[in-house]
């Protein structure tokens, strides 16, 4: 194998293997990957802009019995600080999303054991009677699953009746490495790999958008990490001509303050700043029909976040109104509004507001948002 061969080829978009994807993890300089990437996004998205959102996260509820060793979230079942949230507090925190600006919740929680089809089909009619504008991207492939085994029916039939109900996106979440080696030692009561990845294919039949994301920096080698790009591009592949498919991917390395991985087997984050933009070219470069890729600012900070968007990243993410699992885990950044087009421009780009569909949103009159947590 050859560097400059192997760039030349992903300058045409061609499909590299794991292989060649770890060879130029391991030789290819960083100078000559950034290049390569942003030539790449330049090509994609041609534009030039930068993306950003304003959306919050609100969990559903914080009982899960798939025990991730990475997460500090969870409760157990029956915990005297579990929950499950009610409509007023839904409600609250919605209203209170319109008036930062925001048109979208992303609706997430754990694998309760109690709550089947029915509960999240009531809830999303429910918050889409009360506020027919509000976007739900909501669960995710591992809560999919968990549903589909409650209840005993296909992935295709649950997300049909969530896309029913008012579903409008299903992000990536749970992802973290899709081989099963990882996943039985960090989350093993979540769902395989493959029927992650089963799920996705399933959501693109029925043309609900989604996002595809990777954990990275704990137990994983670097051959199940390009694994891990090669299978999400390979789902990209097989999905439906007019279907919207991953609209996005984004890669965050893994946060270990007071995590089980940490605090039992001693697995601390080590990915550094170099590292990880690295990694973000490697994506654009892995993923040539994926268009979006995100820099994750929130567990990487503003400065490497920067500089991620001149090494093929296009998109800045969300301003995350609220926040609690990555934060949970010891993740600091904090942006506003003001503050996350301002880095932006900063960077040389042009902030540009979007849906979570990437269409392009005029800022609306908004509040500014007080960060008190």
């Amino acid at each position: 194998m050859n560097v400059d061969s192997l760039l030349k080829r992903a300058l045409n978009f061609e499909f590299l293997s794991k292989e060649e994807g770890i060879y130029l993890y391991q030789n290819a300089a960083t100078a000559d990957l950034t290049y390569v990437a942003n030539t790449l996004r330049e090509i994609q998205v041609p534009h030039g802009r930068v993306t950003w959102q304003i959306d919050r996260n609100v969990n559903t509820t914080n009982v899960c019995i798939a025990n991730c060793k990475f997460c500090n979230f969870f409760r157990r079942p029956g915990h005297e600080e579990s929950y499950i949230t009610d409509i007023e507090t839904y409600k609250q925190k919605i209203e209170e999303t319109f008036r930062y600006g925001g048109d979208q919740l992303l609706l997430q929680g754990g694998h309760h054991p109690d709550l089947g089809l029915e509960f999240y089909t009531k809830l999303f009619k429910q918050l889409k009677e009360l506020y027919p504008t509000l976007k739900l991207h909501s669960l995710g492939p591992p809560e999919v699953a968990h549903i589909a085994k409650l209840e005993g029916l296909s992935h295709i039939e649950v997300l049909r009746a969530l896309k029913q109900s008012g579903l409008d996106s299903l992000p990536g979440a749970g992802a973290e490495i899709l081989n099963d080696r990882v996943r039985r030692l960090i989350s093993k009561g979540k769902c395989g790999g493959q029927e992650w990845l089963d799920v996705m294919r399933a959501a693109h039949q029925i043309n609900l958008p989604t996002s595809a994301t990777m954990m990275f920096g704990h137990i994983e080698t670097l051959e199940e990490r390009f694994e891990h790009l090669v299978w999400i591009r390979e789902v990209q592949h097989e999905k439906p001509a007019d279907a919207y498919g991953f609209i996005a991917f984004i890669p965050w390395p893994f946060q270990d303050d007071g995590t089980l991985l940490k605090r039992l087997r001693g697995i601390t984050n080590n990915v550094s700043s170099e590292e990880y933009i690295r990694m973000i070219a490697l994506s654009r470069i892995m993923l040539p029909n994926i268009k979006n890729i995100q820099a994750s600012w929130l567990t990487v900070g503003k400065k490497t976040a920067q500089l991620c968007l001149h090494a093929g990243a296009n998109d800045f993410g969300s301003i995350m109104i609220e926040e609690n699992v990555v934060s949970a885990a010891g993740a600091p950044h904090r942006f506003t509004s003001t503050s996350i087009q301002e880095a932006i421009l900063e960077a040389g780009f042009q902030p540009q507001l979007r849906t979570q569909k990437y269409e392009f949103r005029a800022l609306p009159q908004m509040e500014e948002q007080v960060i008190n947590y």
